[in-house]
């Protein structure tokens, strides 16, 4: 019994300390920034799409849509928050949404590339977007009573 209320201590810290380098959260690899920004072109996202200064909206484009990406942003777009908006761009929607951009149910007009994206073209373009993002920090004051 004393061996037992020794080791019971010891398995459970094992158990946890391999719990806590598990719970990170999923991960994808790394991707390839030139190879998202072709991955990008070559998919057709700059048919409804531009980065100002890196991609013009593709001047073939019968879609009269133009969402602008990149910039100045106060919040940081994560890895998480960039593939979540490409797989499921309806999860969450920018303000300024028009009808032009949502349908009206309210989800985005932006098609499903899930079932011919692979994983790597993902990963990349997700790569090549968070480049495009400039962390501004939002203004604020000191208010003194």
């Amino acid at each position: 019994m004393r061996s037992f209320k020794l080791i019971c201590p010891v398995v459970l810290l094992l158990c946890l300390s391999a719990c806590e380098n598990q719970s990170k959260g999923f991960v994808l690899p790394p991707g390839d920034a030139e190879a998202g920004l072709a991955a990008f072109e070559r998919i057709g996202c700059n048919q409804c799409h531009h980065i100002d200064g890196k991609i013009e909206r593709a001047t073939d484009s019968v879609t009269g849509i133009d969402v602008r990406l990149g910039g100045q942003i106060s919040k940081v777009k994560t890895h998480g928050d960039l593939v979540t908006s490409i797989i499921n761009p309806s999860h969450r929607l920018s303000r300024g949404t028009t009808s032009m951009t949502v349908t009206e149910d309210g989800s985005s007009r932006m098609p499903s590339f899930n079932a011919t994206l692979t994983v790597q073209e993902l990963v990349d373009i997700t790569m090549f977007l968070q480049g495009t993002y400039r962390l501004t920090p939002p203004e604020y004051h000191l208010y003194y009573p």
